[in-house]
């Protein structure tokens, strides 16, 4: 058994993209391989995938650990703090709907390398800032990108990578989202144990000026997605990118011959699905797909975001260390403390994204979206009861409310929103629908960015928690109206989309 052969059973008239993805070689003898290992280009495109994720996580997170050191270098008043909060947000929100849906124009690669290009440069505009208007310019920049992002990695890996595991593969990938959030705080401590100043912060997001141009040039060298030529007609450059992708020693398999889904004799051949964000919303089950991709992830975002960016500040001021800081030294100290309070509770999230890789193909991505949007209204329903306690309970009851909600909502709505987005649409509008769906969902992240160092001055923090319960209830009630279950083949979910009527 020293060769790797065709299946003795081979359809002659072709396969698609997904079948030949999904194919388990067997050897010359007929005996199967026990498991489909993925092959060196689809390793290279998980790789390369997962950065967007871990770039998000450390610049989102590691501004709200920066921020203060921020507002006393420029002098910014409450608005301006909001702005510095949200400006990535709110980039992320129009790059993931003006920028997210070019990769089903202009192709996945261009835009994977497009959108990684763009990050560097308003990352280097960022740490030269001398102005707080620039400095919010480039933020909402490095916004637009990870926008970009968003619908682009997870797509790339969704389409390259085999069925059978796919869930837990772009859960991986989402898992970096997490780890970059950590580095970001643990990050910010060993700065300012090293560079205890005002302009501490510069070298922070300076950090990740080496490792974003080295993924640039590696994005390079992966090949495009051969499910996106398919839809485009591009017949010979998709057999070419499925050799490449499933390429290995040794070869398997020999020879490729694509089924073209959108071939019509009758139409004169080739015929094009209807794309663009209008296509989300022009009949009933596209409807469906969008509203599931959308709604809850945006109630997810209201929560997470609100509570990713200022747990130091919730932390600083529960730990009574959130007292008038006139001095450098007494700001540094304050963002130490905060940044190692909040690393440790974000541990939660690496957590809670291991329990989803090793559920989501047992119990769905439905299920745990509806069970972790719960467990996270009962995490904040203890964080809330702390507001009214004093000493070790408050402190107690703070810590396991905080930790209960960062493992429930990477095990749960986090990381089950991210992946539906990216599985529920049809291959024509994939890029479209992923990008909508993260751009709907920003908005709830922008407004809680912008809204909630005013809500925790005006209301307090025990109301404004009790404001997140309600959404993330409401977020496990939506889920299951617009319920609608992706394990499968790619072109499986695209054909059951079809088939699910609305319910509501």
């Amino acid at each position: 058994m020293d060769q790797i052969t065709e299946p003795l059973r081979r359809n002659t008239s072709g396969r698609t993209v997904q079948q030949y993805i999904d194919e388990i070689p067997v050897w010359a003898d007929g005996t199967a391989v026990d498991s489909l290992p993925m092959t060196g280009m689809q390793k290279r495109i998980w790789g390369l995938a997962i950065a967007g994720k871990f770039f998000e996580g450390l610049v989102v997170f590691m501004t709200g650990v920066a921020l203060p050191l921020i507002d006393k270098d420029f002098g910014l008043h409450a608005a301006q703090n909001s702005v510095v909060t949200a400006a990535t947000l709110f980039g992320i929100l129009i790059g993931a709907t003006l920028l997210g849906g070019l990769a089903d124009v202009f192709g996945r690669k261009r835009m994977f390398i497009a959108e990684m290009v763009l990050f560097v440069i308003f990352l280097i505009l960022l740490t030269l800032a001398q102005s707080f208007i620039w400095m919010a310019i480039c933020l909402f920049g490095i916004g637009l990108a990870l926008g970009c992002d968003y619908p682009t990695a997870h797509v790339v890996i969704a389409e390259a990578v085999p069925s059978r595991g796919r869930g837990g593969l772009i859960l991986g990938a989402f898992a970096f989202q997490a780890v970059g959030a950590i580095c970001g705080a643990l990050l910010g401590v060993l700065i300012l144990s090293f560079f205890p100043s005002l302009d501490a912060w510069r070298y922070m997001f300076a950090m990740a000026i080496i490792p974003a141009i080295l993924v640039v040039i590696g994005r390079f060298f992966v090949c495009d997605s051969a499910h996106w030529l398919v839809s485009r007609g591009r017949m010979a450059e998709a057999r070419t990118a499925t050799m490449e992708l499933l390429h290995r020693e040794p070869q398997y398999p020999k020879i490729v011959e694509l089924i073209n889904p959108h071939h019509d004799e009758a139409a004169g051949g080739h015929v094009a699905p209807r794309g663009g964000v209008a296509s989300l919303f022009d009949n009933a089950p596209h409807r469906r797909a969008t509203f599931l991709a959308s709604i809850p992830w945006f109630l997810q975002d209201l929560s997470t975001y609100g509570i990713g960016i200022f747990t130091p500040v919730i932390l600083a001021k529960t730990l009574g260390s959130a007292g008038k800081t006139d001095t450098v030294a007494q700001i540094v100290s304050k963002v130490e403390l905060s940044a190692k309070g909040t690393a440790m509770l974000d541990v939660l999230l690496i957590v809670g994204i291991i329990a989803a890789i090793f559920m989501v193909e047992r119990a769905g991505r439905i299920r745990l979206q509806i069970v972790g949007f719960i467990g996270c209204a009962v995490g904040l329903g203890l964080a809330a009861l702390s507001q009214g306690m004093t000493g070790e309970a408050q402190i107690v009851l703070l810590f396991a409310g905080f930790m209960l909600f960062n493992f429930m909502t990477n095990m749960g709505p986090n990381a089950q929103t991210y992946l539906l987005a990216g599985e529920v649409f049809p291959t024509h509008i994939r890029g479209y629908g992923a990008g909508f769906a993260a751009s709907f969902a920003k908005i709830g992240a922008v407004l809680t960015a912008f809204l909630f160092p005013f809500l925790l001055k005006d209301i307090g923090t025990q109301m404004l928690l009790i404001l997140l319960i309600i959404s993330s209830l409401a977020g496990a009630v939506v889920t299951w109206i617009f319920r609608i279950e992706t394990r499968g083949t790619l072109e499986d979910v695209g054909v059951n989309l079809e088939r699910v009527q609305p319910q509501v």
